[in-house]
């Protein structure tokens, strides 16, 4: 890798998933995306997290809404697309990262919520998140955002 950072495959060789949501808010006539900065980085992500055991990936994306974004709502049950990146992880490995993406339609915006203190939470037009986002897989997903 370019950085120096080792690559972890896992046993498997395979890549680890995780769900993420794609938070939509009807904004008057417009449609709006819930972004989040990341904890340790701080740039805007969508919320998203590694899938529970047993746990069906969109409630995975729900909780992941909830926990990281404060949003209440209802995770479609089919994925709307996936991008794949590295997650870095606190010893500095890479860990190759395919992710879920499930439609958030969100009801509320909570006052309080798990990880307020540590994210800040924005509303954003579809172009205007995909030009934030680094994943250029989530960009595109993003950017090709269809008011259903």
């Amino acid at each position: 890798m370019p950085d120096g950072h080792m690559l972890d495959r896992r046993a498997s060789g395979q890549a680890r998933r995780q769900s993420a949501a794609l938070p939509l808010v009807s904004h008057g006539n417009a449609l709006r995306v819930v972004l989040v900065t990341s904890r340790e980085t701080r740039r805007w992500v969508v919320p998203k997290g590694w899938i529970e055991p047993n746990e069906p990936p969109h409630r995975s994306a729900a909780r992941e809404a909830f926990e990281e974004a404060g949003l209440a709502g209802e995770a479609e049950h089919d994925p709307v697309g996936s991008y794949a990146y590295g997650k870095r992880t606190a010893g500095g490995a890479i860990i190759p990262t395919d992710v879920l993406v499930f439609r958030f339609r969100v009801a509320r915006l909570l006052r309080d919520w798990p990880e307020r203190g540590q994210r800040t939470r924005r509303l954003f037009t579809p172009e205007a998140a995909g030009a934030l986002v680094q994943e250029p897989g989530l960009a595109a997903l993003l950017r090709n955002l269809r008011q259903a």
